[in-house]
């Protein structure tokens, strides 16, 4: 440990000892972590604004819908329900192949509601 992280160990536990943290607001509370590391920095301040007015990012939305559709195929009872749900898995996995590459869906109205209602999906 170098001479100045002593320094400073030293001083903070002086500090605590002293009572000086006690009275902090937000005391006993996790620190909001407002920083998201695994987002590229460029897109960082969309997405906070996003976060912040309740939206989320697509590829979100996706990988939510694709964990609970897995989840409704693990809990499948008729081999409908679960043939079903595989093709719904396999068009959110498409879907979000599409979103990664940065060409999302695009699909003719018509055709975009009988994959809807095939699907009993909402729009």
């Amino acid at each position: 440990m170098w001479l100045i992280d002593r320094i400073a160990e030293e001083r903070i536990r002086k500090a605590q000892d002293e009572g000086v943290f006690d009275d902090l607001p937000g005391a006993g509370r996790p620190l909001p972590l407002e920083d998201e590391p695994l987002v590229p920095e460029t897109l960082r301040v969309a997405y906070r604004i996003l976060r912040n007015s309740g939206h989320l990012p697509p590829e979100v939305v996706l990988r939510r819908e694709i964990r609970d559709v897995e989840e409704l195929i693990a809990r499948a009872v008729t081999v409908e329900q679960r043939a079903s749900a595989v093709r719904r898995l396999e068009l959110l996995r498409w879907r979000l192949s599409r979103e990664r590459l940065g060409r999302p869906l695009q699909l003719e109205e018509a055709y975009a509601e009988r994959i809807a209602t095939r699907f009993g999906a909402e729009q």
